[in-house]
């Protein structure tokens, strides 16, 4: 796969996820971890869900290739988000069957990222 393609597909995922945190942090929650948020994790997941949209438009390739800066990045998040929902998923309590998708989605996409963002 093209680093473009995947750039574009992991920049989508990214900010297609911050506007559902955005819009819904509750729902987001309870579909992923199998738990509801309190107010004030509300906040945060809001807050993430920004920082996810910004994430996935600033990776998001121009009319050539996704740049170096862009592609650590995705490789990065992709690496640190999939281990961290699988942990959450095996050590942290939460039983959710989504948490084992989403975290093979992150590890699938940080093994894709990962010869064009160590080059």
């Amino acid at each position: 796969m093209k680093t473009r393609t995947l750039a574009m597909v992991s920049a989508a995922i990214e900010a297609a996820t911050g506007v559902a945190l955005i819009a819904a942090p509750d729902l987001v929650a309870r579909v992923l971890l199998g738990a509801g948020l309190s107010d004030s994790g509300i906040a945060v997941a809001r807050v993430c869900g920004f920082g996810l949209l910004a994430l996935g438009l600033a990776c998001w390739p121009g009319s050539d290739d996704a740049t170096p800066q862009a592609t650590r990045a995705l490789f990065v998040y992709n690496l640190l988000a999939g281990l961290y929902l699988g942990y959450l998923r095996v050590g942290g309590g939460f039983v959710s069957p989504v948490l084992w998708l989403a975290s093979g989605l992150h590890v699938v996409l940080a093994v894709l990222f990962a010869r064009p963002a160590l080059r």
